[in-house]
C-alpha cells in the first residue's frame, strides 16, 4: 500500500537536502581530481542514475516508516510499531466501563489487547485481579451507577477514563457496551474518554514512562464515524495530549505503540510532519 506519493513534497525536500550535500562534497573533490573529458558523460550519466537510486529509496523508506520520535510540549513522543507487552515502564490496557474480566469473545474478545492481557500476561488468578479492582482506591466521582440488569459481568460502572494501576499496567475504562455487550463510543464520549485519560495518567504515573496503544483501533465502533481511520485516532490521541496536563520528564516517556497488522492504515510521515509543523 502506497501511504506518501512519488512526488510528496517531503519526498522531494529530503532529496534536495540529500543531493546538495552530495553536490558539495563532489564540487570539492573535482577541485583536487583532473576528470578525463571521454569519461565525463560516463561519470554523469552515473551520477544521474545515482540521483535516481537515491530518490527511489527516500520515497520507499517513507512508505515504510515504522518507528518517529516527535517532542510536544516538551514531552518525548515515540510512535512506533512493536509489541505493548515489551515496553519498558507502565502499559496501558484498555477494559470497559465494568472492568469486566470475562474472556468469553462475547464480553472481551480473546484476540483484543484486553484479552490477551488477562490470557497471557495476567500471570494471577482472575479472581485476584478482580479483587485488586473491586478494593481499588478510586475517587467517587469514578464509581458510577450499578446496572443490575446485566445479564452477565460486573455490575458497577465507572467513568470512561478512569484508571486502575495493576503491577506495571495501567487498566483504563474505555468502552462503552450497550445491551449486547458490543463496545460503542460517539466521538464526544472518545475524547472525554482521552481527556479523563490524561489527566489520571499524570496522577499516578510517577515518573515512569508510558506505552499505549491506538485507543479504539480493532473493535470499538465510533458511532457516526464508521470510516475513521486509525492514523485519525492517532491524530485525535497526539492533539488530546497536547492540549492536557499531561507532561513528561526526561528521561520518561510516551510511546504509542501500533500493531504491525495496522501500520499499513498509517502515515507516520504526515505524523511527524504535522508536529513539526510542515
Amino acid at each position: 500500500m502506497t501511504k506518501v506519493s512519488f512526488f510528496d513534497k517531503r519526498v522531494i525536500e529530503n532529496f534536495v537536502k540529500i543531493t546538495s550535500a552530495i553536490s558539495v562534497t563532489l564540487s570539492l573533490l573535482v577541485l583536487f581530481v583532473d576528470i578525463p573529458t571521454n569519461s565525463k558523460t560516463t561519470y554523469g550519466w552515473i551520477f544521474i542514475g545515482l540521483l535516481v537510486l537515491i530518490y527511489l529509496a527516500i520515497w520507499i523508506w517513507s512508505n515504510n516508516l515504522n518507528k518517529i520520535d516527535i517532542n510536544i510540549e516538551g514531552s518525548e513522543v515515540t510512535v512506533k510499531v512493536g509489541d505493548i507487552f515489551s515496553e519498558p515502564g507502565l502499559k496501558a490496557i484498555a477494559f470497559n466501563e465494568y472492568f469486566d474480566t470475562i474472556v468469553d469473545n462475547k464480553i472481551i474478545s480473546e484476540n483484543s489487547l484486553n484479552g490477551i492481557f488477562i490470557k497471557k500476561y495476567l500471570g494471577d488468578p482472575i479472581s485476584e485481579l478482580d479483587h485488586h479492582i473491586d478494593k481499588y482506591s478510586f475517587d467517587e466521582s469514578e464509581k458510577l451507577e450499578s446496572n443490575t440488569e446485566r445479564a452477565s459481568g460486573k455490575t458497577l460502572r465507572y467513568q470512561i477514563g478512569t484508571i486502575c494501576v495493576y503491577k506495571d499496567y495501567l487498566l483504563a475504562a474505555f468502552a462503552k457496551l450497550n445491551n449486547n455487550n458490543k463496545a460503542m463510543l460517539s466521538m464526544p464520549e472518545y475524547l472525554e474518554f482521552l481527556i479523563n485519560f490524561w489527566d489520571k495518567v499524570n496522577n499516578v504515573y510517577g515518573q515512569q514512562s508510558v506505552a499505549t496503544p491506538v485507543f479504539g483501533s480493532g473493535i470499538t465502533r465510533i458511532k457516526g464515524h464508521k470510516t475513521i481511520s486509525d492514523e485519525d485516532l492517532l491524530k485525535i490521541m497526539l492533539w488530546t495530549f497536547r492540549i492536557s496536563e499531561m507532561r513528561f520528564k526526561y528521561p520518561a516517556k510516551l510511546t504509542i505503540v501500533i500493531h504491525k497488522d495496522k501500520i499499513d492504515k498509517i502515515n507516520l510521515l504526515d505524523i511527524k510532519s504535522a508536529r513539526n509543523g510542515v
